[in-house]
């Protein structure tokens, strides 16, 4: 017998169909996405451009909304590290938003086991929409970032 090679009964053996239905387990559960939840808006507002998000560190949160003249729905994640501003669906169009700010289409937060609380709702409003123009000036002012339109186009 030729140690080096390896024969079909050796291999039946090796791959019964437990194994199979293992490896295809493990298969599977590497190309789940990671968990992600949604924010919810509050009940009674409508949706009539869809929602985004956008997310930043918690500490710009408190002098982003001083800067901005209308506020719409912020949450918060469990561990208090981001803040999520609604603004209406495809915000991120002609804008790049600047790093650490993280554009989630569809107002979906990855990797979240829970969705982030609610802890601003905008007042008398039937929309859930912070306007994304002065929040994207404001971001960029609290990060020191030139927008986008501003920056000098090179030929």
């Amino acid at each position: 017998m030729d140690r080096g090679r390896v024969s079909a009964v050796t291999v039946r053996r090796l791959l019964d169909l437990d194994t199979l239905v293992r490896l295809e387990r493990r298969r599977a559960f590497a190309a789940s996405p990671p968990p992600s939840a949604r924010l919810a808006v509050p009940e009674g507002m409508s949706q009539p451009l869809g929602c985004d998000a956008v997310s930043v560190p918690s500490r710009f949160g408190p002098r982003l909304m001083a800067r901005l003249p209308r506020v719409g729905c912020v949450y918060e994640d469990v561990d208090a590290a981001r803040w999520w501003w609604i603004v209406p669906a495809d915000s991120d169009v002609a804008l790049e938003w600047p790093s650490p700010a993280y554009y989630a289409a569809g107002a979906v937060v990855p990797g979240a086991r829970r969705a982030p609380s609610l802890i601003h709702s905008p007042s008398g409003s039937e929309v859930p929409y912070t306007p994304p123009i002065p929040l994207y000036l404001a971001w960029c002012r609290a990060t020191g970032t030139t927008p986008a339109w501003s920056r000098a186009v090179r030929a």
